[in-house]
């Protein structure tokens, strides 16, 4: 395994009345057994297209075939798509490019997931559309918003004469739908979305491991991460040998017995601020229905402590926190420079060891206050670390769900926003903005 999973700080021995006693943890963590049945079941079945993934690897070989066009004939690329189409592929990209450029050779990604008018004017402005790749991303493939960047996108790369079947590719359903029509009217190759993987689960499929090939990254290290988890979890003979499972029962339990409302995610690493985001609409959209789930925050250490942590510790007790450390070493600290007594703590010391000492006081800190707070500890920031997290809080997520005993795949509340908008767009009138 790539991580360490750590709840002692969520239990009350550790930090009293907030923290759950053996018998309710013991409880929750024994309901979690027919979840892990259901996903031996659908493993066995092929009933969940989502547990077949990190063992496939025929796949990859079209998709890298794909991404060494992307590579070799452009200088940036932007993925359109929104939600689970948009954060899973960040969160592999910044894996390559942590915002100071990518690799040698490699395009610069940029993932456009909102509808900002100001931010897709400044994108036009800043690429050569002549050197841009496209790449269109909806599961339905009648996503309002994706359709409209398309559209926009697709004019600005004609207004220099570029063939859009040489610049874009597309992914969807293999089903009638707007995007499928478009891209066969303009001679666009589409790629095949699998309608049993949702969205906010595609991070392993297609969706987040071409943005992740275009930009360099080893795909087979992301599911071969993602395996292992999925592997430990399905084998285990009893569920606190499983992590994911774990993780499930803490949660629930807290938010059950313990008046738990918020679960904060926050990492130590700068490229795993993306992937806070990809959890925090997992969780949101999975969990939020018929009143229950617990509301999902992103935060990002050291950041944070700054400007969140004097909520988390001294707030409202009502959220459990979860402090994902690394490794941390490098960029050594030369307090000669300054000659200042009062830095003499930082001499022979380096921003690694300085970022070691602040997530681990964190999650010290906050023990200590009653907070329930729970640790995974990274060997190291790379693709198959990050498939085994992905893994992790996908397997938690579902398990989850089972416990508060709703749908963890739907997400009917977001289609009443949509029918609102739609309605908006129709009382306007031609040619109102």
């Amino acid at each position: 395994m790539t991580y360490r999973h750590l709840i002692e700080n969520c239990l009350a021995d550790a930090i009293g009345a907030k923290g759950l006693d053996p018998e309710t943890y013991a409880a929750a963590l024994a309901r979690t057994v027919p979840a892990l049945e259901q996903l031996r079941a659908w493993r066995v079945e092929g009933g969940l297209p989502l547990l077949a993934l990190p063992d496939a690897r025929d796949d990859l070989v079209a998709l890298g075939a794909i991404a060494d066009r992307f590579r070799a004939s452009f200088d940036d690329v932007i993925i359109l798509g929104t939600g689970g189409s948009s954060l899973g592929g960040r969160s592999l990209n910044t894996l390559s490019d942590a915002g100071w450029g990518p690799s040698p050779g490699t395009p610069r990604l940029h993932f456009m997931d909102n509808v900002d008018p100001h931010s897709f004017e400044a994108i036009f402005r800043a690429l050569e559309p002549t050197r841009t790749g496209l790449l269109v991303i909806s599961k339905s493939g009648g996503t309002a918003e994706t359709i409209s960047q398309a559209l926009a996108c697709f004019a600005w790369l004609q207004s220099v004469g570029a063939e859009l079947s040489r610049h874009v590719t597309a992914i969807a359903e293999a089903a009638d739908n707007p995007l499928r029509r478009l891209a066969t009217r303009h001679g666009i190759a589409t790629l095949d979305h699998d309608p049993g993987v949702g969205g906010r689960y595609a991070v392993l499929s297609l969706v987040g491991l071409l943005p992740a090939l275009i930009a360099g990254l080893d795909a087979v290290a992301v599911r071969e991460g993602a395996a292992a988890v999925l592997d430990a979890t399905l084998a285990a003979t009893d569920p606190s040998e499983s992590a994911p499972a774990i993780g499930a029962a803490v949660n629930v339990a807290l938010a059950e017995s313990r008046d738990v409302a918020g679960t904060v995610l926050m990492p130590y690493s700068d490229r795993l601020a993306p992937f806070a985001a990809w959890f925090r609409q997992l969780w949101a959209e999975s969990l939020g229905k018929d009143g229950k789930g617990t509301t999902p925050i992103n935060a990002i250490g050291t950041v944070d402590q700054h400007s969140q942590l004097q909520l988390y510790l001294a707030g409202p007790n009502d959220k459990m926190l979860t402090i994902v450390m690394t490794d941390a070493s490098g960029a050594p600290v030369d307090t000669a420079i300054a000659s200042d007594p009062a830095l003499e703590f930082l001499t022979g010391r380096s921003l690694g060891d300085l970022l070691d000492a602040c997530q681990r006081g964190t999650a010290d800190s906050l023990a200590a206050a009653g907070r329930p707070v729970r640790v995974i500890m990274l060997d190291s920031v790379d693709e198959r670390a990050m498939g085994a997290l992905l893994m992790h809080f996908m397997l938690e997520t579902i398990i989850a769900a089972h416990l508060f005993g709703v749908d963890p795949f739907d997400q009917p509340a977001v289609e009443d926003g949509k029918q609102r908008a739609h309605r908006y767009l129709d009382e306007m009138g031609a040619g109102q903005r």
